[in-house]
C-alpha cells in the first residue's frame, strides 16, 4: 500500500539521493565526453555547441512543460523525464561501439534529452514543496544544490582515471545503470499531488493559457521579475566562464586530463560546502542577501580570479570558493518562490521562471565559442597580440589566455550586476514588497466564486 512507503521528508531525502546517483553518472560522462570532443575537434565552438543544443530546448519547452506538470502526475513526469535522458545515453553508446559517433549526433540527442529535461525540474522542485515543511525550503533546496555539486566531485577524478581503461563507452554503461536506479528510487516512493487553491483555479483553461499563465503571473509581479532579471544577466555571464574553463584549462595544460579532472572536483567539494553550509544554516533570514552577495562573491572568486590564475592550485582554490556560493545563490532564490507561489500553479510559475533567468544562456553559448576562437584567443596567442600589450600582466600570453580574460571581463559584469540589484527598491524588498501563499483549499463552490470576475 501507498501508506506503507516513504513520504514527506524521508521521501524526499530518498529522491534526493538517487538524484545524487545519477547525476555523479551524468558529470562522468559529461566529463568523458568533453575529453572526446577537444581531443577530437580543438575546438572551443564544438564544445560551447555540445552545450547549447543540450540547454536550449530546456528553456523553449519550459513554460508547455510547466503547464503540463501541473495537470499530470509529477512522479509520473520525473521518471519518464530520467528514462528518456537516460535512453540519450543508450544511443550515444551504441553509435560509439560501432565506431560511428560524430558531433552532430551528440548535438541530436542533446536535443532530445533537453527537450524532456524542461519537464524534470518544474516537476522536481514542486513537489518538493509538497513533501518538505515550509521551514524547511532553503534546507532542501541547499539538499538539492548539493546532489548537483557532490555528484561532481570525485565524477571528474573517476572518469579521468577510468577513461584510460574502460574508456568512453565503459563510463556510458555507468551513466545508463545510474539511470535506473534514480527511475527505481522514484517507483518507491510516495510523490503528494498539490490540492487546488484559488490562484489555481484562476490558472485554469487551455493548455495554451496555462502556458502562458506563468509570464501573466509573473509580469505582474514586478519583484519577482526584477529577481529573476538578475539571474539572466547573471546566468549570460557565469555561461561564459563555465563554457569556456575546460577547454581554457586543456589548452593551458597542454591536455591534461588529470588537471583538468582535479580542479572540478575541487571546484565540486566547494559546491559541496556550500550545500552543506545552507542546509545545516538554513540560510539569512532575508533571502535576498543569499542571493545578490552570492551572485557578487561567486563572480569575484569563479571567474575574476579563476581567469587570473596561473597555476592548477589557484584554478582549484578559486573555483572552490567560487562553487561555495552557488547553492547559497539557488537555495535562497528557490525558499523566496516557494512561499510566494502557491504550490497548484508552482509548474506553470516555475518554468516561466526558469526561462526568463535562463533564456540568456542559449545565447551566450553561441556567443562564447566563435568570440574565443576568432577573437580573444588570436589577440593573446603572443606577445605580439593585439591585446597582449594590455591583459599579458594579468591571464599572460599563449593557449587559453584569450579565454581566460572572458573570464574575467564576465565577473567584472556580474559583480556590477549584483550591485545593481541592491539599488533597485524593488528587488532588494522583495520578500516584504509580496505577501507568503496561503495554503488554503477550496471546495467546488468556493472555486467557482473565486474564478469568476468581480464586479464593484
Amino acid at each position: 500500500m501507498s501508506t506503507m512507503r516513504p513520504q514527506g521528508m524521508t521521501a524526499f531525502t530518498i529522491v534526493w539521493f538517487g538524484q545524487v546517483i545519477s547525476l555523479m553518472g551524468s558529470a562522468m560522462s559529461g566529463f568523458a565526453l568533453t575529453l572526446w570532443a577537444w581531443q577530437t575537434y580543438q575546438s572551443a565552438t564544438v564544445m560551447a555547441l555540445v552545450g547549447f543544443f543540450n540547454f536550449a530546448p530546456t528553456i523553449l519547452f519550459s513554460p508547455l512543460a510547466g503547464a503540463l506538470v501541473d495537470r499530470w502526475n509529477r512522479k509520473l513526469v520525473m521518471m519518464l523525464s530520467d528514462l528518456a535522458t537516460g535512453l540519450m545515453s543508450v544511443i550515444i553508446f551504441v553509435l560509439l561501439a560501432f565506431g560511428h559517433l560524430e558531433i552532430w549526433q551528440l548535438y541530436l540527442t542533446g536535443v532530445i534529452a533537453g527537450s524532456f529535461q524542461a519537464f524534470q525540474w518544474p516537476a522536481y522542485s514542486a513537489s518538493s514543496t509538497l513533501m518538505v515543511p515550509k521551514q524547511q525550503y532553503a534546507r532542501a533546496s541547499g539538499m538539492m544544490g548539493l546532489a548537483d555539486m557532490g555528484s561532481g566531485i570525485l565524477s571528474p577524478i573517476l572518469a579521468a582515471a577510468l577513461i584510460g581503461t574502460i574508456r568512453l563507452q565503459g563510463i556510458l554503461l555507468i551513466d545508463i545503470a545510474t539511470f535506473i536506479f534514480a527511475i527505481s528510487v522514484l517507483l518507491w516512493i510516495v510523490v503528494p499531488q498539490p490540492k487546488q487553491t484559488s490562484d489555481g483555479q484562476l490558472a485554469q483553461g487551455s493548455l495554451w493559457k496555462e502556458s502562458l499563465y506563468g509570464f501573466q503571473y509573473i509580469w505582474a509581479r514586478k519583484p519577482l521579475l526584477g529577481l529573476q532579471l538578475v539571474f539572466f544577466g547573471g546566468n549570460f555571464l557565469a555561461s561564459v566562464g563555465f563554457t569556456l574553463m575546460a577547454p581554457m584549462l586543456l589548452a593551458r595544460t597542454l591536455n591534461n586530463a588529470v588537471t583538468l579532472g582535479s580542479v572540478e572536483s575541487v571546484g565540486a567539494i566547494g559546491g559541496v560546502l556550500g550545500g552543506l553550509a545552507i542546509t545545516a544554516w538554513g540560510g539569512m533570514q532575508h533571502k535576498v542577501h543569499g542571493v545578490l552577495l552570492g551572485w557578487g562573491f561567486s563572480a569575484i572568486f569563479g571567474l575574476i580570479l579563476l581567469g587570473s590564475g596561473s597555476s592548477p592550485l589557484g584554478w582549484a582554490v578559486f573555483l572552490g570558493l567560487g562553487m561555495f556560493f552557488h547553492p547559497i545563490i539557488d537555495s535562497s532564490n528557490q525558499a523566496i518562490w516557494q512561499a510566494k507561489v502557491a504550490p497548484d500553479i508552482q509548474g506553470k510559475v516555475f518554468s516561466v521562471r526558469r526561462l526568463i533567468a535562463q533564456l540568456s544562456v542559449p545565447l551566450s553559448l553561441l556567443m562564447a565559442g566563435p568570440l574565443a576562437d576568432q577573437v580573444f584567443e588570436p589577440a593573446l596567442s603572443s606577445q605580439q597580440g593585439s591585446l597582449s600589450g594590455v591583459f599579458s600582466w594579468l591571464v599572460g600570453t599563449g593557449p587559453g589566455a584569450g579565454m581566460a580574460l572572458m573570464l574575467v571581463i564576465a565577473g567584472a559584469f556580474s559583480v556590477l550586476i549584483a550591485a545593481c540589484g541592491y539599488l533597485i527598491p524593488a528587488i532588494r524588498n522583495v520578500e516584504t514588497l509580496l505577501p507568503d501563499h496561503q495554503a488554503e483549499v477550496l471546495t467546488p463552490a468556493e472555486g467557482m466564486l473565486a474564478a469568476a470576475p468581480v464586479i464593484e
